[in-house]
């Protein structure tokens, strides 16, 4: 989004900046009703606090309470009209969302009637700016008048339409990856649940045995070299230790080494984390890196490699574990269906994965950049040069 871009989207139209406090008609606090007191709650009005700000999306739908109208006529809450604006002056400051219902707030926020020369919207996204730039402006609590001399940029209503329009495609875009990568789990999860007595169930340590390579010393590595020595911090990512070839050569000739198709877990850092190994020349790190020496005739590596993404591999009986030991990995139960419906599974799943773009990994990489980009277009789009004097 270059200077241009946005000389054009202003067309020659100037940006004013006004407080707050000049762009609303009205700014109304809120209250709780006594909790003493059933009769004033579980009623039919909605009741927000800062918590129910906490949605994707601009516009507030529902609340987590419901008060009675007796409730908000003996209370100091108030009720805010379908469209105004309820930011936060506590808790989370600045924290903003649209009314997309008449409801009531309580005192931790406020209720704001824009005049017409200013988008919700627009003001929804500048909000999150002043959050995230961190510039002093938002603090822990704001009083109500500091809130109205905040200052606020003001194009004219068509830029701020404009501006709204290219955010809300950035993030509907987001939305939609992440709806892609919740159905495919869904998918996934469902192909790989089975119930018990419809498919024998065995343990991984009889399915096969655990295996590591030789136990490498950091002297024997260097910076560069021909044959890559993944560490738990590179694995599944570029290396950046290498062995030498005599050593490798040793090494696979002696002791254990994965075949082409077997899975390697990660069984420290982010544990579970898998790689289908591809049977180029690689060594991995002792322990931190592991396999199940496996006979496709019993099971079939690929189904392994989806079943792995749905087992739980982080939880034994003391809670969570920061390390995979291989006694956790072989008691792990595994559902062992006929060789053909594996075979069906993992076909389903692998169509799944490339008419999705490598979901499995493409997906969290691609919402990442969009969200990175949703970012960047939000701050350039907000950023107005401020006049002289302008705090």
């Amino acid at each position: 989004m270059s200077k241009s871009f946005m000389e054009k989207l202003l067309d020659g139209a100037s940006v004013e900046w006004k407080a707050l406090g000049e762009v609303i008609i009205s700014n109304t606090g809120g209250g709780t009703p006594s909790k003493a007191k059933s009769e004033y709650w579980n009623g039919e009005i909605p009741w927000a606090s800062v918590g129910d700000l906490s949605i994707d999306g601009h516009f507030i739908k529902k609340t987590r309470n419901h008060v009675t109208s007796e409730g908000l006529k003996d209370s100091s809450s108030n009720l805010i009209s379908k469209g105004d604006v309820i930011v936060a002056v506590k808790i989370s400051p600045g924290k903003m969302k649209i009314a997309g219902i008449d409801l009531a707030i309580n005192q931790d926020l406020r209720g704001l009637k824009l005049k017409d020369e200013i988008s919700a919207k627009f003001l929804n996204y500048y909000f999150q700016i002043l959050i995230l730039q961190g510039t002093g402006t938002i603090v822990k609590a704001i009083t109500s008048k500091d809130l109205e001399k905040i200052q606020i940029p003001i194009p004219p209503l068509p830029v701020q339409v404009e501006i709204v329009r290219i955010l809300d495609a950035f993030t509907e875009l987001t939305a939609e990856l992440t709806a892609r990568k919740k159905q495919y789990n869904y998918y996934r999860d469902q192909l790989l649940s089975f119930e018990e007595g419809k498919v024998e169930w065995k343990m991984l340590g009889e399915v096969g045995e655990v295996r590591m390579c030789k136990r490498i010393l950091k002297s024997q590595t260097a910076s560069e070299g021909e044959i890559p020595f993944y560490k738990i911090g590179t694995f599944g990512k570029e290396p950046d230790a290498y062995i030498p070839r005599s050593l490798f050569e040793e090494y696979t000739a002696k002791y254990n080494y994965p075949k082409i198709g077997e899975i390697l877990i990660s069984a420290s850092g982010t544990i579970g984390r898998t790689v289908v190994f591809d049977g180029e020349d690689a060594y991995f790190q002792d322990s931190n890196i592991v396999w199940i020496e496996n006979n496709e005739n019993f099971v079939l590596n690929k189904f392994l490699f989806y079943f792995y993404k749905v087992a739980n591999l982080s939880i034994s009986e003391g809670g969570t574990i920061q390390r995979l030991y291989n006694d956790n990995l072989r008691k792990l139960r595994v559902p062992i269906p006929t060789l053909t419906k594996q075979a069906r599974i993992v076909a389903i799943l692998d169509k799944f994965d490339a008419l999705t773009s490598s979901i499995s990994e493409g997906l969290p990489c691609e919402i990442e950049l969009r969200q990175k980009q949703y970012e960047y277009y939000r701050e350039l789009l907000l950023s107005f040069p401020k006049p002289d004097g302008t705090k």
